[in-house]
């Protein structure tokens, strides 16, 4: 019997020794040092909508988790912002823990980045479509080409449409993007069917960024729909989400998002969201995080790939034909071969 009690106490020494060493590995890798200069960390601070918003902020978190995975980056954290006030203070929080790239996330918080990177010039700072960066060398601003967004966008519609009439609900004419993305999917269009009609309709009020109207979305849209229009894109962020909506209450049409994969954010539009012009946020992450690593961090504006999301529910709906139009326009696009300024073939 002491025989055997004592082969059980050594049995539990043993796993107790066990469990301690597991633990001591997850805590040191869970810890690890972000001051010291072998070790690569990177943080992000979201906007308002959290890091599991389906959009941006988890877009970017996913490209940060991808560094991770591929031993690109040692350590990666991410702090919610919950009030706007705590903007600065979130992304200093990260600066003072010696974070080496910090991440952020809303053009609306432009100032607090450029601030940040001047007050921290050796912590390297990637904004996303910041308003400005002033040629800081440690700051690099992620953004996207709006033309080969609208321009995937249209050429997809132009060949959906069945009443030879399409439509864009876009933000306000005085923001460059919005204009940017309305002529090149007009373009798209026009390069698949010179001869469709175009409905465009832009936000009357130049002085709203189009943030909290989705009525006004969901009127125009209707009147898109009254005027032969089988098929509309979104181009107006929250506000252009009624647009969608409207779409969706209409059996047999169809509707492009546009930014992210908006069949994961806006589940009421699934009964007619074809696909979504997306902005390969995760992807921009990862190829900027990679270059710190590499010790190419660029500066000034990144720009990144575009893609069109999956058809989703709509798989079997669009001819592999379809489908093979949409790969060659995107390698073009990519190539050089197709300009968002063509209008017919």
């Amino acid at each position: 019997m002491a025989k055997k009690s004592f082969l059980c106490i050594a049995m539990l020494v043993t796993v107790a020794l066990i469990l301690a060493a597991c633990h001591q590995a997850a805590t040191t890798s869970k810890e690890l040092d972000c001051a010291r200069s072998e070790i690569l960390c990177v943080g992000l601070v979201t906007d308002l909508a959290g890091v599991d918003d389906r959009s941006f902020n988890q877009m970017a978190w996913e490209g940060m988790l991808k560094a991770q995975t591929e031993q690109v980056v040692d350590k990666v954290h991410y702090i919610e912002t919950i009030d706007a006030k705590d903007y600065a203070t979130n992304i200093y929080t990260l600066a003072d823990m010696r974070y080496d790239v910090i991440v952020t996330i809303g053009a609306q918080y432009s100032q607090s980045t450029i601030s940040a990177a001047r007050r921290y010039p050796d912590i390297l700072f990637v904004g996303m479509e910041l308003d400005q960066t002033e040629g800081l060398p440690n700051l690099v601003n992620l953004v996207f080409h709006p033309d080969q967004l609208g321009f995937q966008a249209g050429a997809l519609a132009a060949m959906l449409t069945r009443t030879n009439t399409i439509a864009a609900v876009l933000g306000p004419v005085t923001v460059p993007e919005v204009v940017d993305l309305k002529q090149s999917y007009e373009a798209g269009a026009r390069y698949i069917n010179p001869d469709l009609k175009i409905i465009s309709i832009y936000y009357p009020d130049a002085s709203d960024m189009l943030s909290s109207d989705p009525n006004w979305a969901s009127v125009a849209a209707s009147q898109a729909i009254q005027d032969g229009a089988d098929i509309i894109l979104d181009a107006g962020g929250i506000t252009g989400n009624g647009a969608l909506i409207e779409v969706a209450s209409h059996p047999g049409l169809y509707c492009i998002g546009v930014g992210t994969d908006q069949w994961g954010t806006l589940p009421e539009a699934h009964p007619c969201l074809i696909s979504s012009a997306m902005k390969l946020v995760n992807q921009g992450i990862f190829d900027i995080i990679k270059q710190a690593r590499d010790a190419s961090f660029p500066s000034g504006s990144y720009y990144s790939v575009s893609a069109m999301a999956p058809f989703h529910d709509f798989e079997s709906v669009v001819p592999q034909t379809i489908k093979d139009e949409m790969n060659q326009i995107a390698a073009g696009l990519s190539e050089g071969s197709i300009t968002t300024s063509d209008g017919t073939r």
